[in-house]
């Protein structure tokens, strides 16, 4: 059997995932029965089908024909005990696959509940700390300092699972060829690794400054806006397949965008707020499609090196900016004793929280349900404003934030999304007709 380790695009501390995974060649399971090309594959569920001998496809229990099956019936009990005793082993093999797909799914919806917590408690988290302490680009600094510890945790990870134990020195050599030949020299860090940090920042700071003029519901979901940023990206600079629902998709976060501006009469606190989350957006749907130009993509091990790169370029490049900001008054504070040390390194630790979530949970469960996540996080966000703050939700940021995430979940939906639409309705309309037959 043979497989291709997944591949993910190190995310900013305030994105939806881009998660791109090359999928499992090979048979599944090594019984006899199941050789041939009988694996299928993935749905846009993100469970796979399995082609069974019969020239068929097997989804979530119904049997889907094949375009090229003569006929279909839905299975009786008969039929299942028949196949049973016929391909035993192949049928233990879909069982074990299916337990598997529970186990994944369960892991999934942990995740979306972790992540939606993170997510929604960073940002409500900061913007009380803003109030208290009013230097968005020093906490901006401060919790990218974190993204040092991305590889000793993966590296903790790694010897807690692993059989092969390697040292700190050999992984981080065997990562740092994701650099190149050479592995991270002067020039890689310069020109691979510090554009990536200085739009890290970017996103970071101007979407700070935008929980400084709105509410933390408007900047939450306009910021789910960035998933259509990047596939507009893509499909300019890199020339990716162009889908007519994802234009959709975009046409709808547009529309959710002016919508979001109308519901406050386009007061000029409110269209800067809205502009500087959009730019935000902008800055992280750029990181993820130059990582995808330049780059390509990275294994776990190479995303937590590249990230842990990342904090070092803040701390030696980035520090002098809040040392300027400060002396220079326009981000200061009295004494270090009245800082809010504790919402400032909660506020990190939720933060770390979230990317390790968003980059490594692919490595126990579904990019789709870690996208899930993110948008779910926009009602708690609504859900805690209501209560906390004088945000008033007319119907026009009703209807806007409603429009923002249905274009976010649409961008979801796979390239074959349609063909499995098709697939599903022919078989339920075939089941349908069965029964008809059975009652007559």
């Amino acid at each position: 059997m043979k497989k291709h380790s997944a591949r993910v695009a190190p995310l900013s501390a305030c994105t939806s995932p881009v998660l791109t995974l090359t999928r499992v060649e090979g048979n599944s399971c090594i019984c006899s029965n199941c050789k041939n090309g009988k694996v299928g594959t993935r749905l846009p569920c993100g469970a796979s089908a399995i082609r069974s001998t019969s020239n068929s496809w097997i989804l979530a229990g119904t049997e889907l024909a094949d375009d090229h099956s003569p006929t279909s019936t839905v299975p009786t009990e008969a039929h299942i005990q028949a196949a049973i005793e016929a391909n035993g082993p192949c049928h233990q093999c879909f069982l074990k696959y299916s337990i598997t797909q529970i186990k994944k799914c369960s892991w999934g919806i942990a995740i979306i509940l972790c992540v939606c917590s993170s997510w929604s408690g960073s940002t409500q988290l900061a913007k009380s700390t803003l109030s208290r302490f009013d230097a968005p680009f020093t906490l901006t600094w401060f919790s990218t300092n974190w993204n040092f510890f991305f590889f000793p945790i993966y590296y903790v990870g790694y010897i807690l699972k692993s059989n092969e134990k390697q040292s700190p020195k050999q992984k981080y050599k065997e990562y740092c060829r994701f650099f190149g030949d050479s592995g991270l020299t002067v020039k890689a860090f310069f020109t691979k690794a510090a554009p990536f940090g200085v739009l890290w920042t970017l996103t970071n700071y101007l979407y700070l400054l935008a929980i400084k003029k709105i509410s933390t519901t408007d900047v939450s979901a306009l910021f789910c806006c960035n998933k259509a940023f990047v596939f507009l990206l893509s499909w300019i600079i890199l020339q990716d397949k162009f889908m007519g629902v994802r234009i959709v998709a975009a046409i709808f976060a547009i529309a959710g965008i002016v919508m979001m501006t109308y519901s406050d009469g386009f007061h000029s606190h409110s269209v800067i707020g809205i502009a500087l989350v959009v730019g935000s957006a902008t800055m992280s749907a750029l990181y993820k499609v130059l990582f995808k130009l330049i780059l390509g993509g990275a294994s776990f091990g190479e995303a937590a090196l590249f990230l842990s790169v990342l904090g070092i370029f803040n701390v030696l490049f980035i520090t002098c900016i809040p040392i300027i900001l400060y002396f220079t008054k326009m981000e200061y504070w009295s004494t270090f004793e009245k800082i809010p040390w504790c919402s400032l390194c909660g506020f990190s630790v939720l933060q770390l929280t979230f990317n390790i979530l968003v980059n490594f949970g692919i490595a126990i469960t579904y990019p789709t349900l870690i996208s899930c996540g993110i948008v779910l996080s926009v009602p708690i966000n609504v859900v805690v404003d209501h209560y906390t703050s004088e945000i008033v939700f007319n119907g026009v940021r009703v209807i806007a934030i409603i429009i923002i995430g249905l274009g976010f979940f649409l961008l979801l939906l796979p390239e074959d999304w349609d063909v499995w639409i098709i697939k599903l309705l022919t078989c339920l309309k075939r089941k349908k007709n069965h029964l008809k037959e059975i009652a007559l």
